[in-house]
């Protein structure tokens, strides 16, 4: 397997890029428990009209040189509109970070299967939030994806205990880990 190498995109990098990330959602989430039944379409609608137009949105790509694998996030908005999209009561802490611009939220980590237990994911992870002036970072993780439940746990993060989102993606739970 060749190696894979790590670039960061800017926004508009990564609206070009979006047809490419779809085929790797769709491909990421075809084989194993990731299933989570959102479809190409589904996806680029959200990814198009939600995720890339929210401020201080990040994304990073690994390729050999067909894309392997893929990050992205943005810094929660400080009126506070990121935490709307849960049921129940949030945190104070992650309110009061995300109020303060210091939260960070990964909306998407996908990886081909071939390159799944090769470090790909973590080094994805940690270069999207590398430059990161965030105190926390937030990810959502379906709960019965048991293998990017314990990536997850590896990286040092945690079940964050508080409520699932609403809508759409209501079958994934708030894990969070602490920023240097």
């Amino acid at each position: 397997m060749a190696e894979v190498f790590l670039r960061r995109l800017t926004r508009w990098q990564a609206e070009t890029q979006r047809e490419s990330v779809a085929d790797l959602y769709v491909a990421a989430r075809r084989e194993g428990p990731a299933d989570d039944g959102e479809g190409r379409e589904e996806f680029l609608r959200r990814f198009a009209e939600h995720d890339i137009q929210r401020p201080g949105f990040e994304m990073v790509i690994g390729s050999d040189p067909a894309l392997a694998g893929c990050c992205y996030g943005y810094a929660a908005d400080r009126d506070g509109e990121w935490c709307r999209d849960f049921r129940g009561e949030v945190p104070q802490e992650l309110r009061e970070l995300g109020a303060a611009g210091r939260l960070f939220i990964i909306a998407e980590l996908m990886v081909l299967p071939a390159y799944r237990r090769t470090r790909v994911a973590t080094r994805l992870q940690q270069t999207l939030l590398i430059r990161s002036t965030a105190a926390m970072a937030v990810a959502l993780v379906a709960p019965d994806n048991a293998p990017a439940g314990a990536a997850f746990r590896s990286w040092g993060w945690q079940p964050a205990g508080w409520p699932q989102p609403t809508g759409e993606r209501s079958d994934r739970e708030a894990w969070s880990r602490s920023l240097p």
